[in-house]
C-alpha cells in the first residue's frame, strides 16, 4: 500500500464522490469527521459511532501532548487501541489551538513557545515535533505545523503567516516517515486575501502533500467572505488529492463548499450543540430542546434517522433532562446529531452519484439554510 490512497469515484459539476484508502480501512468522502479533541467524542462512545457508520474521527496533538502525552498514548499501542477505535484518526497540528487558546505564545521561525492553557508550563512546539507527536499517536492522517492569523489580519502580518507557514510545512514533510496507509497534509493560508490564498496554494502543492486543507476559516469572517475564499480556493488544490476544510460544519457551510469540490469536514458543533440542548434534525431545522413548547411534546426527537435515541426520546423527556441538566441529554443529543450529520453526508455522496445533488442540496437548505444558486 502507498502512503494514503484516494482516487474519485464519481463527480457532478464540481462536487464528488470519492474514496481514501488509510491502514486502518477506507473513507467514503464527502465525509465529516467528528471532533474527538482528547481522544473521546464528547458523551459518546466509540461502538455508538461505528452503529452510525462512521469512518474516521479527529484528535488534537496540543490536547494529547498536554495530556495524558504522546509517551504514554505510544505505550499504550496508540490511539486507537488507548480509546478502543479501529478505523482511521486525523490529528490536527496543534497550531490553531495555541493561537486560539494559549494567551502567553512567541512564534519565531523554528517553531512557537507557549504556556498550556491547563497550568501555565512552557512547552516548544515545532514542525518536527509535531509531526514526530502525530507519528507516536499514530494518526493515519498528521497534519502539518502552520500559523493561523486572527480575523481581520493586515496584508503584511498575513503575508508573514504565509510565508511562515510554508517554511513550516517544508519543515514537517522533511520530518515525516511514510508509511503505507499513512499520510501528511498541509494546510493553506492566507486570510480573506485571494492572492494571498494562491501564494500558499502555490508555495505547498511544490512538497507534494497526500492532501491539502483550508485553514483560517470560520475565526470571525462572515458567511459571504468565508464562502468567497472556499469558492476561489478549493478549485486550485490539486485534484488527486483530498481537499479539506478545516473547522467548518454548518449544514449550509458543508452543502456549499461540497459544491465547489471539498471533501472533507470537521466540526465540534454537534457535539456542543448537544451538550447545550440543541439538535439538528430532519425537517424542523435546528430546535432548541430548552424552550418550554416541548415540555408536553411527545413525538421522538427525528423518526427519520436511524439512530435508536433519535426515535426512543420524546422531545418532552429531552427538555425534562435538558432542563435538569442531566448527563444523559448530553449524550442522547450529541449522538443524535452526529446521526443527522452522518445521514447528511450520506445523502450527498448518493446525491452526486446518482446526478442528484442540486436536488438534494436545495432540499436541504430549505430547511436548514437559504438556498443560494451558486
Amino acid at each position: 500500500m502507498d502512503n494514503l490512497v484516494f482516487r474519485t469515484i464519481k463527480q457532478y459539476k464540481k462536487a464528488r464522490h470519492g474514496i481514501i484508502q488509510t491502514a486502518h480501512g477506507k473513507i467514503e468522502t464527502p465525509v465529516f469527521m467528528p471532533v474527538g479533541t482528547t481522544g473521546s467524542v464528547k458523551a459518546i462512545f466509540p461502538k455508538d459511532l461505528e452503529k452510525l457508520n462512521v469512518e474516521i474521527i479527529l484528535g488534537n496533538t496540543y490536547h494529547l501532548m498536554l495530556r495524558p502525552g504522546e509517551k504514554l498514548i505510544s505505550k499504550m499501542g496508540g490511539l486507537q487501541k488507548f480509546m478502543s477505535w479501529d478505523k482511521p484518526i486525523l490529528t490536527d497540528s496543534g497550531g490553531f489551538q495555541i493561537w486560539s487558546l494559549s494567551k502567553i505564545r512567541e512564534v519565531d521561525k523554528n517553531g512557537v513557545t507557549f504556556r498550556s492553557h491547563i497550568d501555565g508550563k512552557e512547552y516548544r512546539l515545532t514542525p518536527k515535533r509535531s509531526i514526530n507527536i502525530q507519528r507516536m499517536l499514530n494518526s493515519n492522517i498528521s497534519m502539518a505545523l502552520d500559523e493561523c492569523t486572527a480575523h481581520p489580519s493586515t496584508y503584511n502580518d498575513t503575508l508573514e503567516s504565509v510565508n511562515l507557514t510554508k517554511n513550516w510545512a517544508k519543515k514537517s514533510i522533511e520530518s515525516y516517515k511514510p508509511r503505507p496507509g499513512f499520510g501528511i497534509f498541509a494546510i493553506v493560508q492566507g486570510g480573506m486575501y485571494k492572492d494571498l490564498r494562491d501564494l500558499s496554494i502555490n508555495q505547498l502543492k511544490e512538497y507534494n502533500f497526500d492532501g491539502y486543507a483550508l485553514g483560517g476559516l470560520s475565526v470571525g469572517e462572515t458567511h459571504n467572505e468565508m464562502k468567497e475564499v472556499i469558492k476561489h480556493s478549493a478549485l486550485k488544490l490539486p485534484t488527486n488529492k483530498p481537499r479539506y476544510l478545516m473547522g467548518v460544519g454548518r449544514p449550509v457551510d458543508i452543502l456549499m463548499a461540497v459544491t465547489y469540490g471539498v471533501d472533507m469536514f470537521d466540526c465540534v458543533l454537534p457535539t456542543r450543540f448537544g451538550r447545550n440542548g440543541r439538535a439538528f434534525t430532519t425537517n424542523e431545522g435546528e430546535i432548541n430542546l430548552k424552550n418550554s413548547c416541548y415540555s408536553k411534546d411527545a413525538s421522538s426527537l427525528d423518526p427519520d434517522l436511524d439512530c435508536f435515541v433519535s426515535k426512543e426520546f420524546s422531545k418532552s423527556y429531552i427538555h425534562h433532562l435538558t432542563k435538569s441538566n442531566e448527563i444523559l441529554s448530553s449524550m442522547i443529543l450529541s449522538l443524535h446529531n452526529i446521526a443527522f450529520y452522518q445521514k447528511m453526508m450520506f445523502d450527498i455522496r448518493e446525491s452526486i452519484k446518482s446526478d442528484n445533488f442540486e436536488k438534494v442540496k436545495k432540499n436541504y437548505l430549505k430547511i436548514h439554510g437559504k438556498y443560494e444558486k451558486t
